[in-house]
């Protein structure tokens, strides 16, 4: 009876240990990537207020093509500090010691996929603004059309690099994450 009460403990340790480890090595892979994603949010941010600023000063010093464009980027960009301020927000409420590796994998992947989707969204916007320039060829307020597809193009352009680098960043950590899952592998063998 001793010895099977020895192997029952020993069994429950190391079950105790292996959850234990599993649950530190979640932890830091979700914390990494819940800093990475602040970083993100404040250089989307930093662009955000960036733009607003310069072209806040220049919009009304500025008629035409010009000050269409600063509108729009104003506009433009009142929506991405909005976006990167609610990002920011989300990433701080989000507690990495709270992730199984089930979870873990979900919100890594996740957010892989938004910002995959983000990159198409954002090649649509140069498109989009390269449209609104050949439209202003004919339309009635053309220079203010101009101005507006050129802010969406250096928004869209911008973006697209963005969301494609913070793509790739998480993308980078996609061994690590398989090789975290493989060593959360539980399994349990008894050789006599």
């Amino acid at each position: 009876m001793s010895k099977l009460r020895t192997l029952l403990m020993l069994v429950f340790l190391s079950n105790a240990f292996f959850v234990y480890a599993q649950n530190i090595d979640n932890q830091a892979f979700n914390l990494k990537r819940i800093e990475t994603n602040k970083k993100a949010m404040l250089i989307l941010g930093g662009w955000a207020l960036g733009n607003m600023a310069f072209s806040g000063f220049r919009v009304g010093n500025t008629e035409g093509v010009e000050k269409g464009f600063h509108q729009m980027n104003i506009g433009w960009n009142a929506f991405n500090l909005s976006i990167a301020a609610l990002g920011y927000w989300g990433a701080t409420k989000e507690n990495p010691a709270t992730f199984d590796s089930f979870n873990t994998m979900n919100e890594h992947y996740k957010l892989q996929k938004i910002f995959l989707l983000n990159t198409g969204l954002d090649v649509a916007y140069v498109v989009g603004g390269a449209y609104l320039i050949e439209r202003s060829k004919t339309a009635e307020k053309s220079e203010q059309m101009k101005g507006f597809g050129q802010a969406v193009i250096l928004n869209g352009a911008f973006l697209f690099i963005f969301d494609l680098g913070n793509y790739l960043i998480h993308n980078a950590q996609n061994d690590k994450l398989k090789m975290l899952l493989k060593g959360n592998e539980v399994g349990l063998s008894f050789h006599f």
